[in-house]
């Protein structure tokens, strides 16, 4: 596998599992929701990798499509680096905006890129897709490190989509009509599901039966391994009895047709079918005089239904109209009724397109780069069309997150009356809650009583960092200090976010008593301290974990 060499390589390389979990904190008046609450929709404020990590505990393994639209690193973007790495190079990085003159700008883009792609990842569902916005600019740098994030075997497509027919003002020897998005899945095994079937498809099913309406393709194999060679057990005679119209893979009496699959330039061919696929569904296929060579020849088709869950494949070049860059615009424009404020917005319908080849119904859905909010209005839209309850999860880390991101979504929710959609006009329904990035949940915090967590914060970062498993806030009793049950543990944590608490807070005789009925599952058990001998933990099936506050005893001195 090809890998990619850049400047700073190694120090991002595991920089995502350095980054302390955050907080989330809700802000009930930005967001639509009578409780905010992480499992609504979600738009969060803040720096995207360390909102993709505080989404960890309660996401990881759950989002089945990913779209994210990163700065294309034109030179002409205005972004800096603002990872602060623990790197005398990459500190000096920090804060200045890299343009067209900065010859570290591939390097920096890429340092950049690469800890929030290996966060997406572990976000990711084994069958997830993820989809990437890019240019010319770093199309290459960045299919080599999606092929070292992924696996190449990860690899769907590449799609080509015609944004800006009249080409860009920046290209010089090309008109740059368009741009690209990168597409790959977590596994191997990972499919799309296509698209509805356009009127242009449906028209070709223009022959209709008992059993529907059909179109008929050919029996015969053609492209790939078409060959008899390439097959031998599918080359085989399909007899023909025309005044029956009955087939039969043995010569029979009356059945004196021979159809053979023959290549158009001569030779043996091979059939698509197995000979008892063809006599099991023989009602399927029809036999019919064909010109070849200036004269006709029997070839044998099958009959193709159409029914309703028939999808159509993505293609990889968008020529319509429809994906316009102005027309992402003029979608704002008329969302805010004022003039230009935002940069190239996605139009909703490319969005849309992508998120109906990989999504139904519950699926999740997240865009770790928001902009203007087009995947949530997408999202939304596609639930109105077609009654699905996808969830969108957007971050932002610009100030324009409430008053452009959220506030587009809030529009969109109520209605735009000015709309010509008449969905959009109603509203699209819907709810979210706003999330600010909130203070890191790390021991050095904890040990100095600093801003201490939530019990809510605080059991979603043990929760996961001691299981790596999902998180499922609404299974917590913090009365009992219940937080989850893991595949091997019911997970337990006595913490309150008071000093005082913590400090006269252990697991006693008393305590572990209450813990309940051993139901077969080991107890993980976090506190501050133990009065317990390891008999006593061993009669109660618990395994104790001490929370990092061994500082305590120093500060009561």
């Amino acid at each position: 596998m090809a890998n990619i060499n850049f400047k700073g390589k190694e120090i991002v390389r595991n920089h995502h599992l350095t980054i302390p979990y955050h907080e989330l904190v809700p802000d009930m008046k930005k967001g639509l929701s009578k409780k905010p609450s992480l499992n609504d929709n979600l738009i969060i404020h803040g720096d995207n990798l360390l909102a993709l990590k505080a989404l960890l505990p309660t996401y990881a393994g759950k989002v089945k499509c990913i779209y994210i639209d990163p700065p294309y690193n034109t030179g002409n973007e205005k972004w800096a680096y603002n990872d602060n790495v623990n790197s005398p190079m990459m500190k000096e990085w920090l804060g200045k905006v890299v343009d067209k003159d900065d010859l570290t700008r591939h390097d920096k883009w890429l340092c950049m890129m690469m800890p929030r792609l290996k966060l997406l990842r572990e976000l990711l569902r084994d069958d997830g897709v993820i989809f990437v916005s890019i240019d010319d600019n770093e199309i290459d740098n960045l299919r080599l490190l999606m092929d070292e994030t992924f696996g190449e075997e990860g690899f769907i497509g590449n799609i080509t989509i015609k944004s800006t027919p009249g080409g860009r003002q920046s290209s010089k020897n090309l008109v740059q009509m368009g741009d690209y998005v990168v597409v790959y899945g977590k596994s191997a095994t990972t499919t799309l599901s296509g698209l509805p079937l356009s009127e242009k498809h449906l028209d070709y099913y223009n022959r209709e039966d008992e059993r529907g309406k059909f179109l008929t393709e050919r029996l015969r194999q053609h492209g790939v391994a078409e060959k008899r060679e390439d097959v031998p057990t599918l080359y085989f005679p399909i007899y023909y009895n025309k005044k029956e119209n009955k087939i039969s893979t043995q010569k029979r009496a009356g059945y004196n047709i021979e159809v053979l699959p023959i290549l158009p330039e001569g030779g043996d061919g091979r059939w698509i079918w197995s000979k008892n696929k063809v006599e099991k569904d023989q009602d399927f296929i029809e036999i019919r005089k064909v010109k070849r060579n200036g004269g006709y020849v029997y070839n044998a088709f099958f009959k193709k239904y159409l029914n309703e869950d028939m999808t159509s494949k993505l293609p990889s070049i968008w020529l319509e109209n429809d994906f316009r860059t102005e027309i992402g615009t003029k979608e704002l424009k008329e969302i805010f009724d004022s003039e230009k404020i935002f940069s190239y917005p996605k139009p909703v319908n490319t969005i849309l397109r992508l998120l109906t080849s990989a999504t139904s119904d519950d699926d999740i859905i997240l865009d770790s780069f928001a902009g203007s909010g087009t995947t949530a209005h997408a999202t939304l839209a596609l639930n109105k069309e077609d009654g699905g309850n996808r969830k969108f999860i957007l971050v932002e880390m610009e100030d324009y997150a409430d008053k452009i991101t959220a506030e587009r979504v809030r529009r969109v929710i109520k209605g735009v009356k000015t709309a010509k959609d008449e969905n959009l006009k109603k509203g699209l329904g819907g709810s979210f809650s706003y999330f600010e990035l909130g203070k890191p949940i790390d021991a050095e915090r904890i040990l100095k009583g600093k801003d201490l967590p939530t019990f809510a914060e605080m059991a979603r970062y043990i929760f996961y960092t001691a299981t790596g498993e999902e998180f499922n806030e609404k299974k917590v009793n913090e009365k009992t200090g219940f937080i989850g049950e893991s595949k091997e543990y019911q997970v337990y944590l006595l913490y309150k976010p008071d000093m005082e608490y913590l400090k006269s807070t252990a697991l006693t005789l008393e305590r572990a008593e209450t813990l309940g009925k051993f139901t077969g599952k080991k107890r993980l058990v976090f506190a501050p301290a133990k009065y317990l001998d390891q008999e006593h933990l061993e009669r109660y099936h618990v395994d104790f974990a001490q929370l990092p506050f061994e500082i305590y005893q120093k500060q009561i001195k």
